[in-house]
């Protein structure tokens, strides 16, 4: 989730739909200023017992963000917490639970994607290594109950805990028991951002099937190859899901910024505190009615915190977010990227990947996205067939997209070398999940603590 600081202030009011739509234009790029934005979150425990540490404790969560200072990570604060840490290579922050979070910074090629989270993990488990606590790359906590984990210290998420129990009945297991990997990627104008919002979230279900790595809670399985995929169907309906307005004739930034005000806000942030707002109109507060804040109207920091508040399974910002994938380990972390940039950033690619999916109905790719979570690469296609029959296509077509962009290490490879995780995941036909079972009902012996050496960082 977005950690705010002092400079994303911007006082200016927003009052009509050029305002609105500013955010979205203010991203397009030409095809030579595109980059690449990871962001990938871990658990955090403690390797004596296991235990997520608190922000307080000796070695917790502050403790461990402020030891990054040794690598020139500055501090960011809130109301005199420390929250996050801001670096050369993006910014490292905490989610409602204490998972760590890196926010890279927008890179050139994949190359220096998976360099970053090199030295990222590596600064990380030097951490750790001093304070006792290890980092575990999965979707979901295998083990852990909502009350036993600890609460940061973060205005935004307090009002968001009270107000997920209103709206659904698993947006708390969303906040404190997920960890996901995402990339962020760019567009060159509306056009460019509606072809490749469509064909991004209608694959997005094989995204989150190759990727799926959370089949266990509280310490047994739970039905579900990423059971974090399932939770986003109970969280909050206004503010998730497969959008079918995206398909639609007409769709472009008019039609985003009307959604998003349609989208309940959670909050406002006035003099370095967050203001409660959930469940409010940001049309009321267009108009000075907001009942939170009286009178006022909308800053552009206002809105922009809004658009940060959906949690579709592909959300504009001024640049298109892919959410569909679990937590996973390093080399995965590197795969993402890899998949969407292939897909997305070559013409011939993204064109290839639509033809794919753009005769599915609306009902086919929610039905498609409701059936993975449980079936994986199982999950049956509009038409016929499975993902799994449908994943090597999308593969290949990914690869042709790194091949052709040229990118290439000191080694003279391309980018396509880091779709290798994905391709063995469909050689063997089998989920990261399913193969955690395995060994759960195996060599395991049904002891779940086993999972920390097994997906630990």
């Amino acid at each position: 989730m977005s950690t705010r600081s002092v400079s994303d202030s911007n006082p200016s009011i927003v009052e009509t739909m050029s305002e609105l739509i500013a955010p979205m234009i203010a991203g397009e790029k030409p095809k030579s200023d595109w980059r690449i934005g990871t962001e990938h979150e871990k658990f955090v425990y403690c390797r004596t017992d296991h235990h997520a540490p608190s922000y307080e404790e000796r070695c917790g969560i502050r403790d461990i963000l402020l030891a990054t200072q040794e690598f020139g990570w500055e501090p960011v604060e809130e109301d005199g917490n420390v929250i996050a840490m801001s670096g050369a290579d993006g910014t490292i922050s905490l989610e409602p639970a204490g998972q760590l979070e890196l926010s890279g910074a927008p890179l050139e090629n994949l190359h220096e994607t998976c360099n970053e989270t090199g030295r990222h993990l590596k600064q990380v488990k030097q951490i750790g290594e001093k304070c006792g606590v290890g980092f575990i790359g999965l979707g979901m906590w295998p083990d852990k109950t909502r009350e036993e984990l600890p609460i940061m210290p973060k205005g935004r998420y307090e009002i968001m805990m009270r107000h997920m129990p209103k709206v659904g009945s698993l947006g708390l297991d969303m906040m404190l028991r997920t960890c996901t990997i995402q990339v962020n990627l760019d567009y060159s104008s509306e056009a460019d951002m509606v072809k490749k919002f469509r064909a991004s979230l209608a694959l997005q279900p094989l995204a989150t099937a190759l990727f799926a790595n959370s089949p266990f809670t509280e310490g047994k399985p739970n039905g579900f190859l990423s059971y974090r995929s399932h939770i986003w169907s109970d969280t909050d309906p206004h503010r998730t899901g497969m959008l079918p307005f995206v398909f639609e004739d007409g769709f472009g930034y008019e039609r985003w910024a009307e959604y998003m005000l349609d989208v309940p806000m959670y909050f406002v942030f006035r003099g370095g505190q967050y203001i409660d707002a959930a469940g409010q109109s940001f049309r009321d507060f267009l108009k000075g009615e907001l009942p939170a804040l009286p009178g006022e109207r909308p800053t552009a920091s206002d809105w922009w915190d809004h658009l940060s508040t959906a949690f579709p399974e592909v959300r504009l910002k001024s640049f298109l977010e892919m959410r569909g994938a679990d937590g996973g380990p390093w080399n995965r972390i590197c795969a993402l990227p890899a998949f969407w940039v292939g897909l997305l950033y070559d013409d011939a690619a993204l064109e290839a990947a639509w033809d794919e999916v753009k005769h599915w109905s609306m009902d086919e790719r929610e039905a498609l996205r409701n059936a993975v979570p449980k079936s994986g690469l199982r999950a049956p296609l509009p038409g016929g067939g499975t993902l799994q029959d449908l994943a090597p296509r999308i593969l290949d077509i990914a690869s042709g997209g790194l091949t052709a962009r040229a990118r290439l290490n000191s080694s003279g490879d391309n980018e396509s070398g880091f779709l290798d995780p994905l391709r063995e995941i469909v050689a063997q036909g089998k989920t990261p999940a399913e193969q955690l079972l395995e060994k759960y009902h195996g060599e395991w012996q049904g002891d779940i603590s086993r999972i920390y050496d097994e997906a630990s960082f």
